[in-house]
C-alpha cells in the first residue's frame, strides 16, 4: 500500500480485509487463491480511492475486484489445464463469479476457524491467521514467535499450501471442530491484541486499531459460547490491559511506564468489566492461563498507586502460570515480580537464567528488565549499559526513546 495513505483509508482496509478475504474464500472455494487476489484487491483500493473517494460501498467494491481476480485466476488455470490434457477448445471455462451482496455477514470468525484448521500445526495455523486476520506482517509474526523473519515466511508459506492442497471447504465447523481450533483461535486474539497494544515496529508505541478489532472479535467469540471460561479470561484481560492505553503515553507519544501512568485516565469501565468477567470465569472450574493474565491485570488496576500493589499475590499467580505456559516472557515477568518482594538480586538471578534460552537471549525485554534491576540495586553503570543495549534492539521507535533516556539517567547517576 502506498506509505502516504490517508489514514482513516488506511484503517479503514486493515478492518475490511479478514471480512473480504472470507467472503471472497467461501466465494471461490480457494483459500490461498482469495489471499492472493483480496491482495490485490487493497492494492488497487490504495491506489485509487484516496484520488477517486470511497465508493459507495467499500467492502463490496473490494470483494468485486477480489472475485474478478479469481475468476481471471480460474480462467487461466482452466485454459493451462485444456492445454496441457488436449481438451477441445470449446471445452467450457469458469464462469465470472458474482458479488452484489452489501450485506454479507461479517465472516471474520468463520476466518479465524478456517486458518487454524487442525490439518495445520498449531504454530503455523496462529501464524497464517494472523497475516489473514490481523493484517500482521511476517516480520511482527516472526517477533511474536521469537523467531527469524525467513523461518516465519516458510512457515506461512507451507501453512497456504497444505489448505490448498487439503481441499478444505469454508463450512461453519461443527461443535466439534470449534472445539479442536479453539485453543489456536484464542491464541491468535491474544497475540493481535499484543500487537496491537505494544507495537513491534514503527513510530507509533500502540496500533489502536489492532488493540480494538482484537476485542471486538472477542467479544463475538464470547457471545457464541458464553459458557467459554478461557474466552472470558481472554476478553477480561485485553479489557484489563487497553483500560490503561490512554495513560501510556505523553502529549509527544512518549512511553510512560506503568508504575509512573496517571491512574486517572484508566478506563473506569473497561476495568469493572474485565474484573467482573474474570471473577465469574474463575469459578467455573479449571483456571487457564488467560484468566491467571487477567487476574494479575486486575491486580495492578485495582491498585490505587504503584506502591499499593499486590505484588506477593501477582508473583503467586505467576508462579502457576509458569507452570501452564512454557512462554519465557512469562518467566521474565515471573522474575521481575520476584524483584519486587524478594528484592533485586534475587530478580537478577532469574534473569541471569532466562538468558540461556535461546528464544529470549537477544530480545530487547530481556535486557531492558535486567537493566531496570540494575537501576533498582543502585547499580546504575550496569544499568546503563543494559538499557542501551536494549535500545539497540527494539524496533519500535517511542520504546527506544525510552530506553535511551533511561540510559542516560542511570548514566548521570553511576557519573
Amino acid at each position: 500500500m502506498k506509505e502516504t495513505l490517508p489514514p482513516q483509508i488506511e484503517r479503514l482496509l486493515r478492518e475490511l480485509a479478514p471480512q473480504v478475504v472470507a467472503i471472497v474464500t467461501r466465494r471461490c472455494g480457494d483459500f490461498a487463491a482469495a489471499e492472493d487476489a483480496v491482495q490485490e484487491a487493497l492494492l488497487a483500493a490504495a491506489a485509487q480511492w484516496p484520488e477517486q473517494g470511497l465508493p459507495a460501498h467499500p467492502r463490496a467494491w473490494l470483494v468485486q475486484v477480489a472475485l474478478r481476480r479469481c475468476t481471471d485466476q480460474l480462467r487461466s488455470e482452466t485454459a493451462r489445464r485444456q492445454r496441457e490434457y488436449g481438451l477441445h477448445a470449446s471445452e467450457p471455462v469458469a464462469p465470472a463469479i458474482q458479488y452484489s451482496d452489501e450485506t454479507e455477514q461479517d465472516d471474520t470468525l468463520a476466518l479465524l476457524y478456517l486458518c487454524c484448521h487442525p490439518a495445520l500445526t498449531t504454530p503455523s495455523a496462529i501464524a497464517l491467521t494472523l497475516r489473514a486476520v490481523g493484517g500482521l506482517s511476517t516480520a511482527e509474526i516472526a517477533h511474536a514467535f521469537l523467531v527469524p523473519e525467513a523461518t516465519m515466511a516458510q512457515r506461512i508459506s507451507r501453512a497456504k499450501r497444505s489448505i490448498r492442497e487439503s481441499g478444505l471447504g469454508f463450512e461453519t465447523p461443527t461443535a466439534q471442530e470449534r472445539e479442536a481450533r479453539l485453543a489456536a483461535v484464542l491464541h491468535v486474539l491474544y497475540l493481535i491484541f499484543n500487537e496491537g497494544y505494544a507495537a513491534s515496529g514503527g513510530d507509533a508505541l500502540q496500533r489502536e486499531d489492532l488493540a480494538a478489532e482484537a476485542i471486538r472479535l472477542t467479544r463475538l467469540l464470547l457471545a457464541r459460547l458464553p459458557a467459554h471460561a478461557e474466552s472470558a479470561g481472554l476478553l477480561a484481560l485485553m479489557l484489563l490491559t487497553d483500560a490503561r492505553r490512554r495513560a501510556r503515553s505523553g502529549s509527544r507519544g512518549e512511553l510512560i511506564p506503568l508504575a509512573g501512568q496517571d491512574r486517572r485516565l484508566w478506563d473506569r469501565n473497561a476495568i469493572a468489566e474485565g474484573v467482573a468477567l474474570v471473577s465469574r470465569a474463575l469459578t467455573r472450574g479449571a483456571v487457564g492461563p488467560y484468566q491467571l493474565q487477567a487476574a494479575i491485570a486486575a491486580l495492578h488496576d485495582e491498585a490505587a498507586d504503584a506502591a499499593q500493589t499486590d505484588w506477593p499475590q501477582i508473583l503467586a499467580l505467576y508462579g502457576l502460570l509458569a507452570r501452564m505456559d512454557d512462554n519465557p516472557m512469562v518467566r521474565l515477568n515471573q522474575a521481575i515480580a520476584a524483584a519486587m518482594v524478594h528484592g533485586p538480586q534475587h530478580g537478577l538471578e532469574q534473569l541471569r537464567q532466562l538468558a540461556l534460552d535461546p528464544r529470549l537471549a537477544s530480545h530487547h525485554r530481556l535486557a531492558a528488565a535486567r537493566a531496570h534491576l540494575h537501576a533498582l540495586a543502585g547499580e546504575h553503570g550496569a544499568a546503563a549499559a543494559l538499557f542501551r543495549d536494549a535500545a539497540a534492539r527494539t524496533g519500535n521507535q517511542a520504546e527506544r526513546d525510552y530506553l535511551l533516556g533511561k540510559a542516560a539517567e542511570a548514566a548521570r547517576h553511576a557519573g
